[in-house]
């Protein structure tokens, strides 16, 4: 099984696209306080796909907090210098706000 939910606050504004084939993407990256240690951060990289992607980039901002459900996939590229890398990305099937109105 790969479940995942987060909770944390967005590090930048959303950021959404359209790809070749017309569907909406919208990238953003969460902050998540260490459980037993508040002074360190996990840092997600967060992808959302159409109707999911659109609500986030119309409600949220950097800042705002955020809880995220979904599931983790691997992806390999080449840096500009050529070397091959492997990222994570959360791809996000649900989102809800958290936190107040004042936040």
């Amino acid at each position: 099984m790969n479940a995942i939910i987060i909770k944390g606050r967005l590090t930048r504004d959303p950021e959404m696209r359209n790809t070749q084939t017309g569907k909406s993407v919208t990238n953003f990256s969460v902050a998540v306080n260490r459980r037993f240690q508040k002074d360190k951060a996990d840092f997600f990289n967060v992808t959302a796909w159409e109707k999911t992607g659109e609500f986030v980039n119309k409600y949220f901002r950097k800042g705002q907090e955020i809880a995220v459900q979904g599931e983790m996939q691997s992806r390999d590229y080449t840096d500009h210098d050529g070397n091959k890398r492997n990222a994570w990305d959360l791809i996000a099937s649900n989102v809800e706000f958290c936190g107040s109105k004042a936040d």
